[in-house]
């Protein structure tokens, strides 16, 4: 019900206050026009407050949707008295509410936050889903599947995909290859098949993995498991007096991680070295996509698909700024490069409009990253997982840094072992803490000790760009990551053969030892890891 009410209680709204602008003449309608719009309202936020989510998502929800009610009205007050030009536009914006806005306000909900490894041992027990379920996922054994491509299947080598047809045909299967990597001589993911199971086959899912397994055409199976962003929390700002930066951004005195990592010594030893790129390091946020158009992304933003350049969420727009925004432009923030000639950044749309995705839709979104020439791949998303369950996470992660790319994860939100989740524990990848205002471990992050390659940034009141030329402060691991990504972007474009043992090598060496120790790793430093790159080229 509240997938109704919320959207048609947005239009009744949206409805109310545009008809109050055109007949504020009239008294009587007037009123009438402004009873529509309350009692629209008043559903809408009834409709919010009780959708499933937690609030801080509720509240981006809120402020995208005020930001629409609000220029949509003030854009029709200019033309209520053009009667057949006000008309034609009320027209044009039906249009577009019931073929876009609509579907992208449901696909708003439900927000599935990912148990943590305890919660989810008293998950319920699986249920067969319906065809009316709306949700984007399924839970199936206690785990949460794709809807559409239950199973990851890694045929044995030189199969075709046309033997699984006894197989498909006994269980009522449908499949297709799961990934087209450009270099497939380099990898195995494109013997990769992605299987759907319809949902009257669901109750033996272990049973077909079996038959797979026994068939000898397979050499992998596993779950193609539903993933959610590494939920960002608001945040107040903080304010302090801010070094000498060098820069003109009018905000750097909220970015109180510049002054833990000491970025105004990093700007001076830039400067003062006059050191310059041998390449611009490419940096892909895999996310909800980035709003390309951002005052203080635009200069930097390289786009690979136009429909990755938007984001309903904010949280890839979030975590773009963090890693790239535009240095000493007199608007917002800055990032590592401070003039601008080190990196770019790019997004790969991975996660839908209300932030969740599959492992195969991330793993498509590393391949293409790693095929259009990523120097850094920046991933602020995960879930709980077997580490026995990651195979195709490695092949991907192998892949990238095959094609030169290193691979950035969050650690998590859940403040548990990130042993337990993926990707932040699949070999091969650097897997990023979050630290608070006082360098201690955020009490929600996971801790990495038990993981190869841990190291530590700021995560706590993280000030960067929201859609639509706006700013806000977020808390997360997924703040923490593209840090680490803008780091390792600046030291790749100074040193493009730059692999990932050595960079870590050099993050680690280099970090700031904390009191949390191995719970978090070190806290990098920019201008000490600047410093060992150029001594060991």
């Amino acid at each position: 019900m509240l997938e109704i009410l919320y959207p048609f209680s947005f239009l009744a709204s949206l409805t109310g206050l545009i008809t109050w602008f055109y007949v504020q003449g009239d008294s009587q309608k007037s009123r009438r026009m402004s009873q529509v719009f309350l009692g629209g309202f008043f559903v809408y936020l009834f409709s919010l407050a009780f959708s499933e989510g937690e609030l801080s998502y509720k509240l981006l929800i809120l402020f995208r949707d005020l930001m629409v009610l609000g220029l949509v009205s003030q854009f029709f007050s200019f033309f209520k008295k053009h009667k057949m030009v006000f008309f034609t536009m009320l027209a044009v914006l039906y249009g577009a509410f019931f073929f876009k806005y609509k579907q992208v306000m449901q696909d708003s909900f439900p927000q599935h936050i990912e148990k943590s490894v305890s919660e989810k041992a008293t998950v319920d027990p699986p249920q067969a889903p319906t065809t009316t379920d709306r949700k984007p996922w399924q839970t199936v054994d206690g785990l949460r599947l794709a809807k559409k491509g239950e199973l990851l299947v890694e045929l044995k080598e030189n199969q075709q995909l046309e033997t699984l047809k006894q197989l498909a045909d006994q269980y009522q299967l449908k499949y297709q290859r799961s990934f087209q990597p450009a270099d497939g001589q380099i990898t195995d993911l494109d013997d990769y098949v992605l299987i759907d199971v319809p949902t009257e086959q669901l109750s033996k899912l272990s049973e077909i993995m079996q038959a797979l397994y026994d068939s000898g055409l397979i050499d992998w199976a596993e779950e193609n498991e539903w993933v959610q962003i590494d939920d960002p929390k608001l945040s107040t700002a903080i304010s302090r007096q801010k070094p000498d930066y060098q820069l003109n951004d009018p905000a750097l005195n909220r970015l109180w991680g510049f002054e833990a990592m000491k970025v105004d010594r990093l700007n001076q030893y830039l400067k003062a070295q006059n050191l310059q790129p041998k390449k611009k390091a490419a940096i892909f946020i895999l996310d909800t996509g980035v709003d390309a158009q951002h005052e203080d992304l635009k200069a930097n933003y390289r786009s690979i698909r136009s429909r990755y350049d938007n984001d309903p969420v904010s949280h890839g727009t979030h975590c773009a700024g963090i890693a790239a925004a535009v240095s000493n432009n007199g608007k917002g923030i800055a990032s590592f490069s401070y003039n601008n000639e080190f990196v770019t950044v790019s997004s790969i749309k991975v996660l839908r409009a209300f932030g969740g995705g599959t492992q195969s839709q991330i793993i498509k979104g590393m391949i293409e990253a790693a095929d259009k020439g990523a120097d850094v791949i920046s991933m602020s998303l995960g879930g709980p997982a077997n580490r026995q369950r990651t195979r195709a996470y490695q092949q991907a992660v192998e892949y990238a840094n095959k094609k030169g790319a290193i691979v950035v994860v969050a650690a998590g939100n859940s403040n548990a072992n990130a042993s337990g989740y993926a990707p932040a524990n699949t070999p091969g990848v650097i897997t990023v803490a979050a630290i608070d205002t006082s360098l201690n471990r955020a009490s929600f992050s996971n801790r990495v000790q038990d993981l190869t390659r841990g190291i530590a940034a700021p995560g706590v009141s993280i000030y960067s760009t929201t859609p639509k030329n706006n700013y806000a402060a977020f808390n997360g691991t997924s703040m923490a990551t593209p840090y680490v990504a803008g780091l390792l972007g600046l030291l790749k474009s100074l040193d493009p053969s730059l692999d990932t043992d050595r960079a870590y090598k050099i993050i680690h060496e280099t970090g700031k030892e904390l009191e949390s120790g191995r719970q978090t790793g070190k806290l990098i430093q920019p201008e000490a890891a600047v410093k060992l790159l150029m001594e060991s080229i």
